[in-house]
C-alpha cells in the first residue's frame, strides 16, 4: 500500500468528519453547540471572565445542576477554562478559551438574526397555528 501525502491525509481526515453521518463526532459537537444553555453561557462569557454565581444570575432559569453540567462539557470541549482561586470561600472563574472565542462571530450572527427576524417568525407561527 502506498504512503499517503500530507494533502491526501488531510483530505481523508475531512471525509471522516461529515455531520450527516450518524456516527460522526462532529454531529455530537453540533448537538452540544445548539443547546440553549451552551449558547447563553458563551454569550455571557463574551463580556469577560465570570464567577459561577455571576453566570447563574445572568442566565435566568438555569438550574445549578444544568449550569454545572454545561460548564463541565464546555470545559471538556475546550471552549471554556476554569480557574480556581484558593480563598475562603473558594473562588471559581470561567472564561472563554481561544477556541471558544472562535465561536463568537457565529453566536453574534445568530443572536442578531433572531432579533431582526423575530417579528417575522412570530407572524409565521401565528399563521401556522391559525391553519391548524
Amino acid at each position: 500500500m502506498a504512503t499517503l501525502s500530507a494533502a491526501q491525509r488531510r483530505q481523508e481526515a475531512k471525509r471522516e468528519y461529515d455531520a450527516y453521518v450518524a456516527s460522526c463526532p462532529s454531529r455530537k459537537l453540533l448537538d452540544r453547540l445548539s443547546d440553549k444553555w451552551v449558547s447563553l453561557v458563551l454569550s455571557a462569557l463574551a463580556d469577560g471572565p465570570q464567577r459561577y454565581s455571576d453566570l447563574a444570575r445572568t442566565i435566568a432559569g438555569v438550574s445549578q445542576k444544568m449550569l454545572t453540567q454545561t460548564l463541565r462539557t464546555m470545559e471538556r470541549d475546550g471552549l471554556v477554562s476554569r480557574r480556581v482561586t484558593p480563598t475562603v470561600p473558594v473562588r471559581v472563574d470561567y472564561e472563554l478559551t481561544p477556541l471558544g472565542w472562535t465561536l463568537m462571530p457565529l453566536m453574534y450572527a445568530v443572536k442578531e438574526w433572531a432579533e431582526v427576524h423575530m417579528e417575522e417568525v412570530e407572524a409565521a407561527r401565528a399563521a401556522y397555528d391559525a391553519d391548524l
